[in-house]
C-alpha cells in the first residue's frame, strides 16, 4: 500500500532539520573540539550511516568507508565482515536516502550551493562525470588498500576528513603543525576545490566523487524504504527527472539521493515516501 501524506512531513524544512540532527548525533563529543582529542569510547566501533570522519574530534561513531578501507588493509589477516555487513544493511534498508537525509557533508554542500553565483546546469558532461565516483571506489577504496596497504581514499582524497578531522586537530594541537607536509597541502587543495565547485554545481562531491554514495547507489533501486512512484497515477510527464538538480533519469535510480523535492512538483501526486511494495514500481 502506498503511504500517502508522508510528503508533507518530509518536506524541505523537515529534511534540513533531519540533516542537522544527524550531524549533531554523529558528533556528540563536543568537548573534543575544545581539547583537540579524538573520542575513543566503546561506541566508536560502530559505524554511522553517512560519511563522517573517524578523526573528527566530535565523532562518536566511525565512518563506514574508513572502516571498510581499514579492514581491507588488514585483509590478509581477516575479512572486514563488519564493515561490509554494515554497508549492506544500510544500503538494503535505505539506499541513498542516507545521502539525502543523514550525511553531514551533503548538508554542507547544499548550504554552499545557496551562495548566489551562476549555476552549472546538468547535462551530458555531468552525467559522464557521475561515473567517476565508481572509478574512485574501485581504485582508492578497494585496490589501493589491498595492494598498497593504505586507506587510499582517506589518505589521498577525502575532503570530509580534512574538513572534520585535519583542520580541527591541527588548530588545537600545535605539536602537529610542524608535521604537516605536501600531503596535507594537497588535501587542503582538494577540499577548497570541492567547496568551490559546490557553489556552482549542486552536490558536486556526492555526484562525482563520493565512493560511499557509489556503494549506496547500487542498492538505491531495491532499498526497503525510499521514494516511490505510484504507476496508477503517473502520466509519464518526466517532470520529476527533468526538474531534479541531480543527474537522474528516473525516480530513485542510482543518482537519486531521495531528497523528495520531486514529490511536491508531481502534477498528479504520484510520488511519495514509503515501503517498496511490488505494486508500486519505479518509473
Amino acid at each position: 500500500m502506498f503511504i500517502s501524506g508522508i510528503k508533507d512531513r518530509f518536506g524541505r524544512f523537515a529534511r534540513r532539520y533531519t540533516q542537522l540532527i544527524a550531524a549533531v548525533l554523529y558528533n556528540l563529543n563536543i568537548k573534543g573540539f575544545f581539547t583537540g582529542k579524538i573520542y575513543q569510547g566503546d561506541i566508536k566501533g560502530l559505524c554511522a550511516p553517512g560519511l563522517n570522519c573517524y578523526s573528527c574530534p566530535g565523532a562518536v561513531l566511525s565512518c563506514p568507508l574508513g572502516s571498510l578501507q581499514s579492514g581491507l588493509v588488514s585483509a590478509g589477516l581477516k575479512f572486514p565482515f563488519y564493515a561490509v555487513g554494515t554497508l549492506l544493511l544500510f544500503g538494503l534498508l535505505l539506499g541513498r536516502f542516507i545521502c539525502g537525509f543523514l550525511c553531514p557533508f551533503g548538508f554542507l554542500q547544499e548550504l554552499i550551493y545557496k551562495i548566489p553565483v551562476p549555476k552549472l546546469k546538468k547535462g551530458k558532461v555531468t552525467r559522464i562525470l557521475s561515473y567517476l565516483k565508481y572509478v574512485i571506489l574501485v581504485a582508492f577504496v578497494i585496490v589501493i588498500p589491498l595492494v598498497k596497504l593504505a586507506p587510499g581514499f582517506c589518505k589521498y582524497i577525502c575532503p570530509v576528513g580534512t574538513f572534520e578531522g585535519g583542520i580541527p586537530l591541527t588548530i588545537k594541537n600545535e605539536a602537529l603543525r610542524p608535521l604537516l607536509g605536501f600531503l596535507f597541502s594537497w588535501k587542503m587543495f582538494i577540499l577548497a576545490l570541492v567547496l568551490l565547485l559546490c557553489m556552482f554545481c549542486f552536490r558536486a562531491f556526492c555526484r562525482f566523487v563520493c565512493p560511499l554514495g557509489a556503494i549506496y547507489s547500487l542498492f538505491n533501486p531495491i532499498s526497503f524504504f525510499g521514494v516511490r512512484v505510484n504507476m496508477n497515477k503517473c502520466i509519464g510527464c518526466n517532470k520529476c527527472a527533468r526538474d531534479c538538480k541531480l543527474d537522474v533519469r528516473k525516480v530513485c535510480d542510482r543518482e537519486c539521493v531521495q531528497c523528495g523535492e520531486c514529490i511536491g512538483k508531481c502534477p498528479t501526486s504520484a510520488i511519495g515516501y514509503g515501503i517498496r511494495y511490488k505494486d508500486f514500481r519505479r518509473m
